[in-house]
């Protein structure tokens, strides 16, 4: 028996899943929806035989697990209609950009007892299961902390162009979509962290989003966590992150490249993959069978999801921890 699948939201995110999950034996999309008409033509032409349902609640309806991969603002309710109907919910990140409304969610799921995860894309892949690995065996010594660099020439990247929502203050930006993800990972190793404090910029009368952020957070230890990012300027797209120890260093790199340092130049932990991005989404697929069979797995929770958020929306309100 496959597992029954809707898909809601059929942009970038919800079509890479599409096809990924028509290649998964454990997987049979059944139901498809997205309110862009352009979105739906292009998803049905790469899977002719799904059925594209008038209504999200339609789509809802006819699955076991819902994946949904629209804007962050509608997703709640898609969530919630889904956990109420007694259906697994596989969300995209971030889980939402306001925090009371996320604490509800994460409660209210919790209380239909659904499985539930957030996809946290390194969370059930190889650099992310051996970093915290290698922490735990003491491999990398104590841990020093950690380093987040995210540089792009342009925001959105032209890969990103048709989700014209990441451009905006209100649900967008490189914090939310990219730096969430390495603070993710950091918590994995370091533990639940605090912000210090924080300074994004915008552009000056507008509702664009940020286009420059500086943060820095600290773990129950004492280890610092720096994060810096920006864009613009001529350049290559640039996302790492650092977890640095006294005896050894893990350098992840465009979110799967694990480069290992014990004093010198990085050098690859393992060869790199011919295909990094659908890797990491067999492994999370693979997990999200688990979570379903009611099994232990490596896949973001809701609580997690919901310490990424309130970091992150403290980060791009610019604040910081009041005075001792």
């Amino acid at each position: 028996m496959t597992i029954k699948t809707a898909i809601i939201g059929l942009g970038i995110m919800g079509q890479r899943m599409l096809e990924h999950m028509q290649k998964h034996p454990a997987y049979s999309v059944v139901a498809i929806w997205d309110p862009s008409d352009d979105a739906c033509t292009t998803a049905r032409a790469a899977a002719p035989d799904v059925t594209l349902t008038a209504t999200a609640e339609d789509a809802i309806a006819a699955a076991d697990l819902v994946y949904l991969a629209c804007p962050p603002v509608p997703r709640k309710a898609y969530a919630l209609a889904a956990a109420e109907a007694g259906k697994a919910v596989f969300l995209e990140k971030p889980l939402g950009i306001d925090i009371g409304e996320s604490r509800d969610l994460v409660a209210k799921i919790d209380a239909f007892g659904v499985p539930a995860a957030v996809n946290f894309t390194q969370a059930a892949g190889a650099a992310l299961t051996d970093v915290h690995a290698a922490a735990k065996a003491g491999d990398l010594g104590d841990l020093a902390g950690a380093d987040i660099i995210v540089t792009y020439a342009a925001w959105p990247r032209a890969w990103q162009q048709a989700a014209d929502w990441l451009r905006f203050r209100a649900e967008g930006g490189l914090t939310r979509e990219v730096i969430s993800h390495f603070l993710f990972f950091s918590e994995r190793i370091l533990g639940p962290l605090e912000l210090v404090w924080a300074q994004p910029d915008y552009p000056a009368g507008t509702d664009l989003c940020e286009t420059h952020v500086a943060a820095r957070l600290v773990s129950a230890t004492g280890a610092p966590v720096t994060i810096m990012g920006s864009v613009g300027g001529a350049q290559p797209d640039r996302q790492e992150l650092t977890i640095k120890g006294t005896k050894a260093s893990r350098r992840i790199s465009e979110f799967y490249l694990d480069d290992v340092s014990t004093g010198g130049a990085f050098t690859p932990v393992v060869e790199e993959y011919a295909d990094p991005r659908a890797t990491s989404l067999r492994a999370q697929l693979d997990d999200l069978v688990l979570l379903i069979e009611g099994k232990p797995n490596r896949l973001a929770t809701l609580p997690e999801a919901l310490r990424v958020q309130i970091l992150i929306e403290a980060i791009l309100a610019g604040k910081s921890a009041p005075a001792p």
